[in-house]
């Protein structure tokens, strides 16, 4: 199978049962997996302090392992993208490794690709989807072992009802594409975050998706706000939402969710908004490729996406 290099380039691991656990999980897969001296590190909120996590990741990058996982998100990425070894990582990708993760893992994955156009892979983190009691989730399981294995070319996820009603050209006998555009983007805090400065992607006519955590509905519409303002959600062809959760909604919101911030951006934008996407702080997963060119179709009810050779 493959070899696998986990590394915390973020916050800190605390639950170490959970970590014994997932690292069993993926030995009995059968994957060589070789675990960073620093994985376990603790500094204040953070794996170690920040000359730590930086070499991990110079360790991670030299490693010549596949798959370089990270053990889990949180934060402390930001503070290092001054001193990231972008040539040493692109390299290694040239190689033929795949770093992957979620969340705080954003920050890497879209100052690679604005410093060296380097392509990376939105998915699961050793914490989030193989640390807990219960198995992995199937879906997420299967698309990181089709990454592993070479087959993965796309992934597809059924649009909800209330898209066509925003959107009823895409009930249409033709459906919809856009072939060949940049997929970009991951946690929608990380993203803003970066904006104005020279590690945020100047992505033209591509695909962005976009998830979060614990963000409030209305701090999910404020930072799509700024992406608006900024000029970034009109240069794209289509923008596509995943799991938003773990929030709290009170009395004050009076009606104020989720899908009225959808609605909301709807009437912003003239490119279709795109939800259900199966990515985010969720069980179901599926493996995005974060900088590379993909085929987005719609058909009926079904959005399809490749980018296979």
């Amino acid at each position: 199978m493959a070899h696998i290099y986990l590394y915390s380039p973020s916050g800190a691991v605390r639950d170490k049962a959970g970590f014994r656990r997932a690292l069993k999980r993926l030995q009995a897969q059968g994957h060589d997996v070789e675990v960073d001296p620093a994985a376990l590190a603790s500094h204040q909120r953070f794996a170690g302090d920040d000359d730590t996590r930086l070499a991990a990741i110079e360790r991670a990058a030299a490693s010549g392992a596949q798959v370089l996982l990270t053990t889990r998100g949180g934060y402390g990425l930001t503070r290092l993208l001054h001193r990231l070894p972008y040539e040493a990582m692109a390299r290694s990708v040239e190689q033929g490794a795949a770093w992957i993760g979620l969340s705080d893992f954003t920050a890497l994955q879209l100052a690679a690709l604005a410093r060296q156009g380097m392509p990376t892979w939105a998915g699961p983190a050793l914490m989030e989807d193989w640390a807990g009691e219960q198995e992995p989730d199937d879906i997420m399981q299967a698309c990181f072992d089709d990454l592993i294995t070479g087959v993965g070319e796309g992934t597809g996820w059924r649009l909800p009802a209330a898209d066509f009603k925003a959107h009823p050209w895409l009930a249409g006998e033709a459906g919809w594409a856009a072939e060949g555009a940049v997929l970009w983007g991951g946690n929608l805090s990380v993203l803003c975050a970066l904006l104005g400065t020279p590690y945020f992607p100047a992505v033209e006519q591509g695909i962005l998706f976009l998830e979060d955590v614990a963000e409030h509905p209305y701090r999910i519409e404020r930072m799509l706000t700024q992406l608006l303002h900024a000029g970034v959600l009109g240069r794209q062809r289509a923008i596509l939402l995943g799991s938003f959760n773990r929030y709290q909604l009170t009395p004050h919101d009076r009606g104020f969710n989720l899908q009225r911030v959808i609605d909301w951006l709807r009437g912003q934008v003239s490119v279709p908004v795109l939800t259900g996407l199966p990515f985010g702080h969720v069980p179901t997963k599926v493996m995005l490729p974060v900088g590379r060119p993909v085929d987005l179709y719609v058909q009926g009810r079904e959005a399809l996406m490749f980018w296979g050779d």
